[in-house]
């Protein structure tokens, strides 16, 4: 078992398109559907996999290019770590006074190592300045508590 990394900043009108964010259902339209339905399915199985906006089911993220993984450990407290150094930076931003809080970001940070040592994913997710969103989680990989079947992409 092993952890996976990933960030995404972008605009908060993005990020709420969520249709992009979830995977197209296993069976396409059957035929003789609506050609906008037709169409929307096609659009989304292209995009969801090569697209850069976080998935809505955590575990998703490893279906998503690997130029997207952050950073990859061993131990669930590396991807913590990690975790914990993006907070830091991005503190300052953090729209929400509460969000700036170091004790409450420090509990968030051991939280997370307790989760990815359990087999769990951690996302997180904060409003930064503007409507801007920062989206970071750490994924539990080979295998994915909540989806076994999915592959490392990183192989």
């Amino acid at each position: 078992m092993h952890h996976h990394g990933y960030l995404w900043t972008g605009p908060k009108e993005r990020f709420d398109r969520e249709a992009l964010r979830r995977p197209p259902h296993p069976e396409p339209p059957p035929a003789g559907s609506r050609p906008e339905l037709i169409q929307r399915y096609r659009e989304v199985a292209a995009e969801f996999p090569i697209s850069d906006l976080p998935p809505l089911e955590t575990a998703h993220w490893l279906v998503k290019p690997r130029s997207l993984v952050g950073g990859t450990w061993e131990e669930a407290e590396e991807g913590a770590a990690w975790l914990g150094e993006r907070l830091a930076d991005h503190a300052p931003r953090l729209a929400s006074q509460r969000d700036r809080d170091t004790t409450r970001l420090a509990r968030l940070v051991n939280s997370a190592a307790g989760h990815l040592r359990s087999g769990g994913d951690v996302s997180y997710g904060f409003y930064l300045e503007r409507p801007t969103f920062l989206s970071l989680a750490v994924v539990t990989c080979s295998p994915n508590r909540s989806h076994p079947r999915l592959g490392c992409p990183l192989t």
